[in-house]
């Protein structure tokens, strides 16, 4: 009885030795973390109200709001699109013929952009045109940096407008880049559109 005892211990130990080895030769693999998945709506645009020394056509999706900073100014105001939890966070100034405070203010734009090439992997800068022939600096950032895209429109003389994008989010740049690539072609809408009203 003694012998038989053994026998099924050898047993035992032996087939708990086959399991072991026979799972681990499986490598494990973890599911991705699941993202919610994000409806784009059509493109449908509006003319921004002419209480502004500025215009644009923006998205009929967004609302337009009074700028949250706490240092803002009359005419600054945040483009916010509630489904995509962004915004484009707008400030103009009247530069009224002062050379020197637009040299200030395009120094400020350089020094925020310049802010974020510690997280961004490649920051593309472009002059463009506008359809009524405006100017504008456009700044692209691409990584995981606060703003994905920042311009600037001024005819250097009277007026000065910088806009910025924004996400609400905590989640990563790449899980956003449907969205961010969305905002970009809605900015550019705005820009293509954009024109100084007559005071």
């Amino acid at each position: 009885m003694n012998k038989l005892t053994i026998n099924n211990w050898q047993l035992t130990i032996v087939l708990c030795g086959l399991l072991v080895l026979t799972a681990c030769q499986r490598d494990y693999l973890p599911k991705p973390l699941g993202y919610n998945r994000l409806e784009l709506p059509e493109p449908e645009y509006r003319p921004l109200p002419d209480t502004f020394p500025y215009t644009f056509e923006y998205s009929k999706h967004a609302k337009v709001l009074p700028d949250t900073a706490g240092f803002h100014e009359r005419y600054w105001i945040e483009v916010y699109y509630p489904q995509l939890q962004s915004n484009v966070h707008i400030t103009y100034k009247e530069i009224n013929n002062n050379e020197q405070l637009l040299k200030e203010l395009l120094n400020d734009v350089y020094t925020l952009v310049a802010k974020h090439q510690i997280k961004a992997y490649a920051i593309d800068e472009v002059f463009s045109t506008t359809k009524s022939g405006r100017t504008a600096i456009i700044a692209e950032l691409d990584g995981d940096v606060p703003s994905q895209m920042q311009f600037t429109i001024t005819d250097s003389t009277s007026n000065f407008l910088r806009g910025a994008l924004y996400f609400n989010s905590k989640v990563h740049n790449d899980s956003l880049k449907p969205a961010i690539e969305y905002m970009k072609k809605d900015i550019m809408h705005m820009i293509n559109t954009f024109d100084w009203n007559k005071k």
